[in-house]
């Protein structure tokens, strides 16, 4: 049973492009992933919780700061503003759950991937800090910022990350202030090359049924590593996530042979999803032009995991958004929520305790990558695409695939008139206007600087 009278750590694992569907735990019975398994039977599995924008760094943002990206400003993956000599601090001036964390007494530790920009430098209540100097690249010899230095770090990247977390588990256990730690993995994100080449060859045999090949989708902007083909990109992105899985393990292993795990909450969550081949392209929301808002690019993983707090194996189907996340983890913990306005999120520990919904029963949930938005209810999803469209409905109730754009049915204009006014006063309410989505050039080939801070909103995004 976990001490009400001592304060609860935190360890949360973030992973990278990894599909919902890619988890023995959500129903995939071809991947290995005992250890994510592991936590969700000790723990709650979320089915339908969703990531505000269908790519990395807007998606991290929000999960950070309670804030949509028309109010926090990260619009697309951050290709530039990672480090010197034009490093940008992309979250300046904004609160994330970090900060609260630190100013209530924690110590805040990240391994991983940042990717917020300003790599070389320690932010956000932070006093550890070893994360990549940008957001990916090989799994070898990975770029990285060690005591704030630029450094190659030798070895596989995954083990990497681990070993740095075990060597800041092992510190905060000897100490006696609560801690937080941040696992952010680059895995299974490409390239699907250098990953342990047993469990590359372990899914030799694999039908990979999970993972259809679709035929290619109109917009589609690639559909798998040319270098490689389908099948040994499909071995290379399962050995990602097994490999990835097996750390996972260490970490569990770590914390319950250091007597923490009764008084420590586990997260394990993606940023964003991925296809592989489902809908006949391969990617997340940036893998088809215009940009797609498919529920395999929306929808993630989340399991919380605290053995003597949370009823184990349950399973949770509340509709929950990315930028619930920050007020919901505060709540956990019974500290003071983000402060400002036009924050969104809600606490969805109600749920998580099985106490209820919280009110998230009846719950939308909205998402958006740049001129792109989308409102889901349980039975309908809009995606709209300023200015011009082309705009989708979809009835999950009968079409849970997405198949049938019901968008110009005669007989569903009522209901596409009604989520397109909800999903009109809601960004009105939350949108900061210098930073709106709504009309910016967001390509999906990377943002370049900073916007709402006086530069040309025109050069702030990849061409």
């Amino acid at each position: 049973m976990a001490d009400p009278t001592t304060p609860t750590n935190v360890i949360f694992i973030l992973t990278d492009d990894q599909g919902i569907w890619a988890a023995g735990c959500y129903g995939n019975p071809e991947i290995r992933t005992p250890n994510i398994d592991r936590l969700a039977a000790t723990g709650v599995r979320l089915t339908d919780f969703f990531c505000t924008s269908p790519v990395c760094s807007p998606s991290r943002a929000s999960l950070m700061t309670g804030a949509i990206p028309s109010r926090h400003g990260v619009h697309d993956w951050l290709r530039e503003g990672n480090i010197p000599p034009n490093a940008i601090e992309y979250l300046q001036g904004q609160t994330t759950y970090t900060d609260v964390l630190a100013a209530h007494g924690y110590r805040c530790g990240i391994s991983g991937k940042w990717h917020l920009g300003a790599s070389q430098l320690t932010q956000h209540g932070f006093d550890h800090w070893f994360v990549h100097q940008l957001g990916g690249g090989p799994y070898h010899n990975a770029p990285m910022v060690r005591d704030g230095q630029l450094v190659t770090e030798p070895g596989y990247v995954t083990n990497a990350i681990t070993e740095d977390a075990l060597a800041y588990l092992a510190q905060s256990a000897a100490q006696k202030r609560p801690f937080y730690l941040s696992v952010t993995y680059t895995a299974p994100h490409s390239p699907w090359t250098g990953h342990p080449q047993e469990i590359v060859d372990s899914y030799d045999d694999c039908a990979f049924a999970s993972c259809p090949q679709e035929p290619r989708h109109p917009w589609a902007i690639w559909l798998t590593d040319e270098n490689l083909g389908n099948r040994e990109s499909l071995k290379g992105y399962f050995a990602a996530v097994t490999a990835m899985d097996a750390d996972v393990g260490r970490i569990i292993d770590r914390v319950e042979a250091l007597g923490l795990r009764e008084n420590t909450l586990i997260v394990f969550g993606g940023d964003n999803g991925f296809s592989a081949g489902h809908h006949g392209f391969w990617g997340k929301g940036n893998g088809t032009q215009p940009f797609n808002m498919y529920d395999n690019s929306v929808k993630v993983p989340l399991i919380f995991s605290h053995p003597g707090r949370l009823r184990q194996g349950r399973v949770c189907d509340a509709l929950t958004n990315g930028y619930d996340f920050a007020p919901t983890l505060l709540d956990y913990l019974g500290l003071p929520g983000l402060p400002g306005e036009g924050l969104p999120g809600r606490s969805f520990l109600p749920a998580l305790l099985g106490e209820g919904e919280g009110g998230h029963e009846s719950v939308v949930v909205f998402s958006e990558y740049g001129p792109v938005r989308m409102i889901r209810t349980r039975e309908w999803k809009y995606v709209c695409r300023h200015p011009a469209g082309p705009d989708d409905l979809y009835h999950l109730a009968t079409d849970p695939d997405e198949r049938h754009n019901l968008a110009e049915a005669p007989e569903h204009a009522a209901t596409l008139s009604s989520l397109q006014a909800e999903m009109a006063e809601w960004f009105a309410r939350h949108v900061q206007p210098d930073r709106d989505g709504k009309g910016l050039p967001v390509t999906g080939e990377g943002q370049l600087h900073a916007v709402g801070r006086g530069q040309p909103v025109a050069d702030a995004f990849a061409r």
